[in-house]
């Protein structure tokens, strides 16, 4: 006798959530199919697919973390599969997810550290999704902030830790990096140790460190191995003893750092991988109650935005930075969080709104004085990054008189050790001689750029030179286009 399949229970909590949600069968297949489609999935579900989920049969590979996705985006709070009565999997969405708690944050970045100093590629592949930036960027404004980071007790046990990879990154000899400080000599840091001021001054010195290199050099010269790092010293520093206030400063700490693994990551156009870090990096900025500098992440997520030509996303993370912290930021920062969504509306061709961010802006740097209490990640913001910055709206905008005339000065401005944003504000400055019919100059300026990006291991500055290349097909027979060409030829 032929036993009968096992009866299948009716999933009672993904029916609720869609007479919660609204949706129709079809209407839910439908958005699973298109939310598929942003991570390059060919997903064919029907009403019919639904009726079986409804019935309980679990959708396989992926699929229960897109649903999850359909239903957080609807509804406005973070759901999982299992909050949809579906079976856990690899979740699409792993690391956007904006913690409940201190403890959960250091969690979640410390596994995206794990995987990306391993030989994960995958993660580096993974599609940024401009949906995944709402929840993040409400739950930061709105978000009460944490009571308590404090851990452990300050008299525990230091444990030498077992196994640990050596403080230097793993192949920094190899890639000519200098070496990291180190926290105390030869010992290396295990789990329970006391954090002290100097292991936060270590992070401090590492950050800086590394963003001098990403400067010069491109985000693709370090970024592995401040990963590495990340996942070597600073996770077990987050997992040791400390009181409120060195609680306080290494969650800042650990932010700024995961920040820039981020704004690295974004340079080699690892954007999905970039939005994580930049999520993670904004809960880590609210666990050390750094409202300004949580700010400065919305506003790099902004940047990323623009990019990627999500103009109206852009607009929106400025304005929720700005909204964020009232007009308690100093002047510079003010400055930043209005160029920022100038920039969004510049991507977006809105002329007035774009102007009006940048006379913000403009207004109030002329408040700043010398003796301002400045943050330290703040303080490139200064007349040259403005100048960049109405450079780049008014190419946006078409308006290639005023784009050069912008870019010139700041590039007179710029010092040299910010070489990729003056490689940046080069092409800029040549697309812009290119629309005022000035091909010579246009050609000679874009040679220039294409030589140092040939130099540097950032895709942003050869996307740069793409972008200007473009530009130059209709004048694809004229002769300094064809010297051009040579010369890029020639870099190998």
């Amino acid at each position: 006798m032929t036993e009968r399949p096992a009866q299948r229970t009716p999933n009672r909590q993904l029916a609720a959530l869609i007479a919660e949600a609204g949706f129709s069968n079809a209407g839910l297949a439908r958005r699973v199919d298109q939310l598929g489609l942003e991570h390059g999935l060919d997903l064919r579900y029907d009403k019919t697919s639904v009726t079986r989920w409804l019935r309980g049969q679990q959708p396989r590979g992926t699929t229960p973390a897109l649903i999850a996705e359909v239903f957080t985006r609807r509804l406005g709070r973070r759901l999982t599969a299992q909050d949809l009565g579906l079976d856990a999997c690899a979740p699409v969405y792993a690391g956007l997810e904006f913690a409940a708690t201190p403890e959960e944050a250091v969690d979640i970045v410390s596994g995206l550290w794990r995987k990306d100093s391993g030989s994960h590629a995958e993660l580096r592949k993974i599609a940024f999704t401009p949906a995944g930036l709402v929840v993040p960027s409400r739950d930061w404004l709105i978000g009460r902030a944490d009571d308590k980071v404090a851990r452990g007790e300050p008299a525990a046990a230091r444990i030498p830790a077992q196994g640990r990879a050596a403080l230097r990154p793993p192949g920094a000899a190899e890639q000519g990096l200098p070496s990291l400080p180190r926290q105390r000599a030869q010992a290396e840091r295990g789990p329970g140790q006391k954090v002290t001021a100097g292991d936060i001054a270590a992070l401090r010195s590492v950050g800086e460190l590394f963003r001098t290199l990403d400067d010069a050099y491109g985000g693709g010269h370090a970024r592995q191995a401040l990963v590495r790092y990340l996942e070597h010293e600073c996770e077990p520093m987050l997992r040791g003893t400390y009181g409120e206030q060195t609680g306080r400063r290494l969650f800042a700490a650990a932010a700024d750092l995961t920040r820039l693994a981020g704004w690295t990551s974004y340079d080699i156009a690892a954007h999905g991988l970039a939005q994580r870090y930049f999520v993670q990096a904004l809960r880590l900025a609210q666990a050390a109650g750094d409202r300004t500098y949580g700010a400065y992440v919305l506003v790099t997520m902004s940047r990323q935005a623009v990019y990627l030509g999500h103009g109206r996303e852009a607009v929106q993370l400025a304005r929720v930075a700005q909204q964020g912290v009232g007009t308690s930021a100093p002047p510079v920062v003010q400055t930043l969080l209005h160029a920022s969504e100038a920039r969004g509306h510049g991507v977006l061709g809105e002329v007035r709104a774009c102007t009006a961010a940048l006379v913000r802006a403009e207004r109030a740097l002329e408040t700043a004085r010398p003796g301002d209490d400045v943050p330290h990640w703040a303080k490139f913001f200064d007349e040259a990054q403005l100048a960049d910055e109405f450079g780049h709206c008014h190419r946006d905008l078409q308006q290639f008189r005023a784009a050069a005339q912008h870019a010139e000065r700041s590039l007179q401005l710029r010092a040299p050790s910010y070489a990729r944003s003056r490689l940046f504000c080069r092409v800029v400055l040549a697309t812009a001689r290119l629309g005022l019919g000035e091909l010579d100059q246009a050609c000679q300026l874009a040679a220039e750029a294409a030589g140092q990006a040939a130099e540097m291991r950032s895709v942003r500055a050869v996307e740069y030179v793409r972008d200007f290349e473009r530009r130059l097909e209709p004048y694809k027979d004229a002769a300094p286009v064809r010297t051009y060409r040579d010369k890029v030829s020639a870099l190998g």
